[in-house]
């Protein structure tokens, strides 16, 4: 009898990782495919530790290096930062099947990245909300549970769409499968661009969604992303009571605010109390993902003709914060208050 080909997970961080532990603990073949030697070997051999609230286990993954890896495969899940979704996907390309597909489950846009690269019939979309952070080799940290949605990028109901599903509900049992991926990827950007500016700070998640003096800078972002979405037809979907349609154009202010204070509860019950931008810039001292997750919206927000002059200054200050030319402080941040508060007093 023939092995069954495995799923290529291509990056094994804090989604990939967690995914493909999950997998393989279920029985699904899994290949994980990552950069970082010293965790391709954790997990190949030791096994890949899942920690945190939700469960605890080690599960060994096969799994190699870009350059150990041969063969093609009709199954990529790309995992990767949204940074590195050019370099993965020029090394990824030669072992992707003429009748295969990449499954996107990254934060951001990339989709558009990937259809670009390998064409739209070869792309799916992704949607995941889990909390997990990578703590070094063979180490992830699975923080909470979180939505998880699939679907093809056209909206079609496809056998294919129909199997990712199968295999997410092994993972996450609430998984969603969805004809609207756009609207689920848009309204996270929302979410995600609220995270961004939270990582000013040291503060977690919670207390910078709780403090009143800092509550026109979520609202100033959401509906800049949100004007951008209706600019492009879009209609934004959410997760548990976050409906980033909220912030949609001429929707009033008051649904907005309770929003922000849903979220203010919803990530004080956490065990990853601050997002992984923070890690990256404070832990890690590495660069961010801002240009490709929160940049973008800028970019198409140009060429929509929409204004995002809060989102353009939250890339900014991220950049000055990567540079070393400023700290992670709440005078960072209160550039981005005094800017939302000054559009506000105009509007």
């Amino acid at each position: 009898m023939s092995t069954p080909e495995p799923i290529v997970i291509w990056g094994a961080g804090a989604i990939g990782g967690t995914l493909g532990a999950y997998w393989t603990r279920a029985g699904i073949p899994v290949l994980l495919v990552d950069v970082v030697p010293e965790h391709v070997e954790a997990c190949r051999t030791t096994g890949l530790a899942i920690s945190g609230p939700i469960e605890e286990f080690r599960q060994v993954v096969p799994a190699v290096t870009p350059a150990e890896l041969t063969g093609t495969y009709r199954r990529i899940v790309l995992a990767v930062k949204a940074g590195a979704t050019e370099a993965a996907l020029d090394a990824l390309a030669p072992h992707l099947a003429e009748d295969g597909f990449v499954l996107s489950a990254q934060n951001g846009l990339n989709e558009l990245a990937i259809a670009g690269r390998v064409g739209e019939a070869r792309t799916m979309g992704c949607f995941v909300n889990f909390g997990a952070d990578w703590h070094g080799p063979g180490e992830i940290l699975y923080g909470n549970r979180g939505a998880v949605v699939v679907g093809e990028i056209d909206g079609a109901m496809t056998p294919r769409a129909l199997e990712m599903h199968r295999l997410m509900l092994l993972f996450e049992s609430d998984s969603i499968l969805t004809s609207n991926i756009w609207g689920y990827l848009w309204g996270k950007l929302a979410y995600g661009a609220m995270l961004f500016a939270t990582a000013l700070t040291d503060d977690s998640m919670s207390a910078n969604f709780a403090d009143p003096k800092r509550l026109p800078v979520w609202l100033e972002l959401g509906r800049e992303v949100g004007a951008v979405a209706a600019a492009r037809g879009v209609s934004s979907l959410g997760f548990g009571e976050f409906d980033p349609m909220v912030f949609a154009p001429g929707r009033p202010e008051y649904p907005q605010i309770a929003t922000i204070a849903w979220l203010a509860d919803y990530t004080s019950k956490t065990a990853k109390t601050r997002s992984g931008i923070w890690r990256d810039l404070a832990v890690r001292k590495r660069k961010t993902e801002v240009d490709p997750q929160i940049g973008i919206i800028a970019r198409l927000g140009r060429e929509a003709g929409v204004p995002t002059p809060a989102i353009e200054t939250l890339v900014k200050l991220v950049h000055e914060v990567e540079d070393g030319e400023r700290p992670l402080s709440f005078d960072t941040l209160k550039v981005l208050i005094d800017q939302c508060n000054s559009a506000s007093t105009i509007a």
